[in-house]
């Protein structure tokens, strides 16, 4: 799709050359009417191409990366970001995008305030500024529905929480690195040759625009961070819930050893007493139960806590025994060492 606009300002000295979602008859009438190289057409198709600013003979080139508008029904919470080129002639400046762009939309659609859209230049750098405002309202989009997912976790931990986790963090990845991209590319504007800024206006933008992308750095370290710590903790608790499950099921195993030790210890060939009764089979399974119950009781946590908790109670017994033997004389000193000691302090 390529399409013409000269009417974001009354004061606009260019034209702009919107082409998004690029299909072979754009790529044709691109080489062929504008001049454009087939090279600079397959790194602005790149997904991966970096963000940098380079002259050419007819125009100046720059690439940055933008936010996605794009949304995998299957992976909502995934946020990507794609490459946009700006190629800046003397009359115009045309914009690629492989895809589409909430930021390139926004400005197709009017949508945007106090930007100096008058020079190409100033465009630029209002898309530059732009794009970092966006990338704050997707991280603090993406950082809401963390949230609700921890919370949903706290609930009960299931696999498809754990991969929208996974989802949100490659979202703060790949925002993280377009975001990392776009300022390496906002301080080359401010030294490079090939970028001049007429007004001061524009330079205070493009100072505006530095701040913001490096207020959205700071947001998505911090969420990075945030993240990552809330998937190792609950890894952690995953990891804990499966050794009390194995531990509970390891104490039943060990208590059904000790019926089967007393069962098997006659074996079927010696005669066990008290067999020749009519109801020996109950007086049997009451002295398996009794043996699985004891059992359990010896190899469970409960019996080591009462024996702990027994500790405790006779340590606070001989701590008040001890007290009540001392003679008057010996609390008054231990007193007055406490005193001489607080006061030191």
């Amino acid at each position: 799709m390529i399409a013409k606009r000269t009417d974001l300002t009354p004061n606009q000295k260019y034209t702009w050359i919107d082409v998004r979602e690029i299909d072979k008859d754009d790529i044709s009438i691109l080489t062929d009417e504008y001049l454009v190289s087939s090279e600079l057409l397959a790194d602005i198709m790149d997904a991966d191409e970096q963000s940098r600013i380079e002259k050419e003979d007819d125009y100046t080139v720059i690439i940055c990366r933008l936010p996605s508008a794009e949304e995998d029904e299957d992976k909502p919470l995934e946020r990507t970001t794609i490459p946009l080129g700006m190629l800046l002639y003397p009359d115009k400046i045309i914009t690629i995008c492989r895809g589409d762009s909430v930021v390139i939309d926004d400005f197709a659609r009017h949508r945007f305030r106090q930007c100096p859209v008058e020079t190409k230049e100033g465009f630029v750098v209002s898309i530059l500024g732009r794009a970092a405002l966006v990338y704050i309202r997707f991280l603090k989009y993406i950082n809401r529905q963390k949230d609700l997912v921890e919370e949903q976790l706290h609930q009960s931990i299931m696999n498809y929480e754990l991969i929208q986790l996974l989802q949100i963090q490659k979202s703060l990845v790949y925002l993280t690195t377009g975001l990392t991209d776009n300022e390496v590319l906002l301080e080359k504007l401010q030294k490079t040759p090939y970028f001049h800024l007429s007004t001061e206006e524009e330079v205070e933008f493009l100072e505006d625009s530095i701040t913001d992308n490096k207020q959205a750095i700071a947001m998505a370290d911090i969420y990075s961070d945030i993240l990552t710590g809330t998937m190792d903790a609950f890894a952690s608790v995953i990891g804990n819930n499966m050794n009390l499950i194995m531990k509970r099921l390891t104490i039943i195993s060990l208590s059904l050893m000790f019926p089967t030790f007393i069962t098997g210890f006659f074996g079927m060939n010696v005669m066990i007493p008290g067999t020749d009764g009519k109801w020996a089979w109950l007086f049997l399974l009451g002295l398996c139960l009794i043996a699985a119950v004891i059992g359990t009781f010896i190899i469970s946590d409960r019996r080591n806590k009462s024996i702990v908790s027994a500790g405790l109670k006779e340590n606070r017994l001989g701590k008040r025994r001890r007290r009540k033997d001392q003679s008057p004389s010996e609390i008054k000193y231990l007193r007055r060492k406490k005193h001489t000691l607080e006061s030191d302090d």
